[in-house]
């Protein structure tokens, strides 16, 4: 598996995102998420966008994250917040949600960021296993959708050990890889 940065207008990420979108329209019945995203929200030192490719070179899997400040839909200052965590059905199982995520973090803390913000949805509960065993807890909803019932948003510190590397660098550690922008 190869993970690399790219930019979330990349045909790749364009590609993923089509598929995650298809599947929150299954499991909730409508368009998909209709969360305003931009591709230079994801621009570091601003976020980051990661995709995984497997030996074959096919996209499997991808996840990023996004400044926020506080404003009125809820986010407060600091905040890092994920944004299409996603990974195909054929890749699943194999901790690549798990990396990304953990590469995440590691980037968004070393950009300053100092609390990981996601919004899921009850019809993902592996998504909410997933974030509750990587140590997320429960907060006050924010974003696009924080008046809906379905939305569970969650939140972890990003205190903890500082380092003066870039975030690069630390995403590369992360994943064991060389970071790669294309």
């Amino acid at each position: 598996m190869n993970i690399q940065t790219v930019s979330f207008d990349h045909p790749d990420a364009v590609k993923l995102n089509d598929r995650v979108q298809f599947e929150y329209a299954e499991r909730y019945g409508h368009e998909g998420d209709a969360t305003p995203l931009a591709p230079g929200m994801f621009e570091p030192p601003q976020g980051i966008y990661l995709i995984v490719y497997d030996d074959q070179g096919a996209p499997v899997a991808t996840g990023g994250w996004r400044t926020q400040e506080k404003n009125d839909d809820g986010y407060a200052d600091g905040d890092a917040e994920i944004k299409r965590m996603y990974v195909t059905p054929e890749a699943r199982g194999h901790g690549l949600a798990r990396r990304i995520l953990a590469a995440l973090e590691d980037n968004a803390r070393a950009a300053g960021r100092t609390r990981m913000v996601l919004e899921t949805g009850t019809k993902q509960p592996e998504a909410i296993a997933l974030y509750v065993s990587s140590g997320y807890e429960p907060c006050a909803k924010f974003g696009h959708y924080r008046f809906h019932e379905l939305s569970r948003c969650y939140a972890k510190s990003l205190a903890g050990a500082t380092s003066e590397r870039t975030p690069a660098a630390i995403t590369a550690e992360a994943t064991g890889l060389e970071a790669t922008a294309l």
